[in-house]
């Protein structure tokens, strides 16, 4: 498009933004134009300098400065701690007991002093019997009658903020280590240029006068439309991207899931976040010494510490089976069953709580359910472990349940999703028997996602279930990872908006 076509379309404050740079020889900056009285606001010679530079007509350059400037004159006025514990200590001879100077200096400050007065060299502590002493040193008695470095920085800092280029880092980082003492001040300059276009636009004649940008009922009615000058619009001038409203990834993810289960005839099952260890543990013949209990793996509450149970008698067939393995067949685990134990209260650490409570409402066959459920457990976050995540929960009670129909859903799962390279391994599970793990190629290695199995009689047989009950339990935020291959799970918790735009439907 040539210069006299894009002058056409310039808006009033863009034609006043180009006379003005032009009276200025070509360049000035936003408190240039505000000072000679072309612009009042900085944000009215920004905007137009924006649509301008956009079309060619001018060129912004940004320069940033640094500067530190006092934050809390007051605590400057006092002087440092360290300066005012030396005074007091000179005033002593030269030496003080420290619970002297606590009580000279009172609410803390001893300490600080006595932190910088070490840190410095001009103090030493020398304990004699069991008093502990504040000695000056040589370097501290030289500096009784002079100024130290941050002292003399602070003073200048107090008639004007320093730039950062006119003051030693390393004063600059122990000041700053003294909470509120010091802060920064950024300065952002801008100079606005006329480029070959825009002088060419200028040169053309630049008629500065008010155009109508907006059609109104009032100007229509008035007759004023006939004499009023309208402002010409380019069409295919920059303009910002508009993105519209979608729901988050993980969202969109779980519901996508949810339809799946939906599809293949599941019902949707949940459970509360806080639960008895009974339920989170016992009742899935978790026996009371395993280390899955500690601490460092469990979230314990401390209000509530205990939930109730309730159900007598579903204890005594729980603690039976742990016991000497009830009427199952199995041996238990031995030992003394602790109610006190199972009433402990934590955040559940896995989604088959929803499974348990479900079965033990819904004992009869066939039944088929699911949860996309928060879960919880004292993990180290890094790159593929978050301490608060979510499981794909899921149990099937039919009369020919087997390990086989097991492998063939998840299986079939994992391909509705759109993943067909899985393996399954063997596993270990205290609750199913037997048990795998199921991992997915990714990333060049083989991630693992979750584990699944057949319930072991000890778990269904307090319920009255006479029939097998396949479950599984699969990461839903590393499913998330391969679908869009992150390899940081923390991203998808980041609520980086630009990145939530760029992302795509699907």
């Amino acid at each position: 498009m040539d210069v006299s076509s894009i002058v056409e379309g310039l808006s009033y404050n863009e034609r006043r933004l180009l006379i003005a740079l032009a009276s200025f020889k070509g360049a000035a900056s936003a408190a240039d134009l505000i000072k000679s009285g072309d612009f009042e606001l900085e944000v009215e010679i920004m905007g137009a300098a924006s649509w301008l530079e956009s079309k060619g007509l001018v060129k912004v350059d940004e320069k940033v400065r640094k500067f530190f400037e006092i934050a809390d004159k007051g605590a400057v006025e006092s002087g440092l701690p360290e300066r005012r514990a030396m005074a007091i200590i000179d005033g002593s001879g030269g030496k003080m007991d420290m619970n002297t100077l606590s009580e000279k200096m009172p609410d803390g400050e001893d300490k600080i002093a006595v932190g910088w007065l070490k840190r410095k060299g001009l103090a030493e502590i020398i304990s004699e019997g069991v008093t502990k002493n504040l000695i000056l040193t040589v370097k501290g008695i030289a500096l009784l009658t002079s100024k130290m470095e941050d002292e003399t920085l602070l003073e200048r800092m107090a008639m004007s903020p320093i730039h950062e280029n006119d003051a030693d880092p390393q004063t600059i980082k122990d000041l700053k280590g003294r909470q509120g003492m010091i802060q920064d001040r950024i300065v952002t300059e801008r100079t606005i240029t006329l480029t070959d276009d825009g002088k060419k636009a200028v040169s053309a004649g630049i008629e500065l006068k008010e155009e109508v940008t907006d059609v109104t009922d009032r100007l229509i009615q008035s007759g004023d439309w006939e004499k009023a000058q309208f402002r010409k619009y380019d069409v295919g001038t920059f303009a910002p991207t508009v993105t519209p409203a979608k729901k988050h990834p993980l969202t969109r993810l779980g519901s996508e899931i949810r339809q799946i289960f939906m599809n293949m005839g599941f019902a949707e099952m949940s459970s509360e976040y806080v639960q008895p260890a009974f339920w989170n543990m016992d009742v899935l013949f978790t026996p009371q010494d395993h280390p899955a209990r500690d601490l460092q793996d469990t979230f314990y509450l401390d209000n509530p510490r205990k939930a109730d149970i309730g159900d007598d008698d579903l204890v005594r067939k729980v603690k039976d089976i742990h016991e000497n393995g009830g009427n199952t067949g199995s041996t238990g685990w031995g030992g003394t069953w602790s109610r006190e134990k199972a009433e402990a209260a934590l955040l559940r650490t896995h989604s088959t709580v929803s499974s348990i409570r479900y079965i033990a409402e819904h004992p009869q066959t066939p039944q088929k359910a699911f949860s996309i459920s928060r879960i919880f457990r004292n993990e180290s976050i890094d790159s593929t472990h978050l301490p608060e995540f979510t499981q794909i929960e899921g149990i099937v009670i039919d009369e020919n349940g087997n390990f086989d129909m097991l492998i063939s859903m998840i299986r079939e799962f994992y391909a509705r999703m759109g993943f067909e390279q899985i393996r399954i391994r063997p596993a270990y599970f205290p609750y199913t028997e037997p048990s795998l793990e199921v991992e997915v190629f990714f990333n060049g290695k083989w991630m693992e996602l979750g584990g699944a199995g057949i319930f072991r009689q000890e778990v269904v047989e307090p319920f009255g279930v006479e029939h097998p009950v396949l479950a599984w339990g699969f990461g839903f935020e590393r499913l998330a990872m391969l679908k869009w291959n992150i390899r940081d799970i923390r991203d998808l918790y980041i609520s980086d908006l630009d990145d939530l735009k760029k992302n795509t439907l699907f």
